[in-house]
């Protein structure tokens, strides 16, 4: 089985002389980046909902689009007193295009509640990991949510509004971290 946003080749590793000779391929393209491609990426970027600058080094860094975006319950400005997503969040969310979009909810909200209360705007949801979780707890939890959606993590964006949340993309091997206010300023 293909994943999404994944070519189905072979899996070439960042060490040894595969991770070499791929990343002086990726650095002889990048001056030569045909302007088709880099306008097909930026309209990829307006469906993410993120700036081009960030999108751009997301695919460099990764090498693969980002098709799922994980937001914290912070970045949501949810909690138990208000388990809806704010009018102005929400309309940036359903903006989102060819992307699944993930939330990870911070106890004492209850993520089956919280994703009731969002389910137009929100596919899935999990309980947050916490504090006393280890690194490899919150991998776990991390890939347990992105295997349920057939997601691979390296391809999901973490919107958080916290350190602990910018850990999560560390922790689960994920694409990348955007804070929470970078993603719902930009246009």
């Amino acid at each position: 089985m293909t994943l999404i946003g994944h070519n189905g080749g072979p899996g070439i590793g960042n060490t040894g002389w595969h991770g070499y000779a791929w990343r002086r391929a990726r650095a002889d393209l990048v001056p030569t980046l045909p302007l088709e491609v880099v306008r097909m990426r930026v309209r990829r970027a307006k469906e993410l909902g993120i700036d081009y600058k960030s999108y751009a080094s997301i695919r460099a860094a990764t090498g693969r689009d980002v098709i799922a975006l994980l937001f914290s319950s912070n970045a949501l400005k949810c909690g138990p007193k208000l388990v809806a997503v704010p009018e102005a969040e929400a309309t940036k969310l359903r903006g989102v295009a060819r992307a699944e979009r993930l939330a990870a909810v911070h106890r004492p909200l209850d993520a089956r509640s919280f994703h009731g209360a969002n389910a137009a705007l929100i596919d899935s949801a999990m309980q947050a990991p916490t504090l006393a979780d280890g690194w490899s707890a919150t991998r776990e939890k991390l890939a347990d949510l992105t295997a349920r959606r057939g997601v691979p993590t390296d391809a999901v964006l973490v919107v958080g509004a916290t350190m602990l949340e910018a850990e999560w993309s560390v922790a689960g091997r994920m694409a990348g971290y955007l804070p929470a206010e970078r993603y719902f300023t930009t246009l």
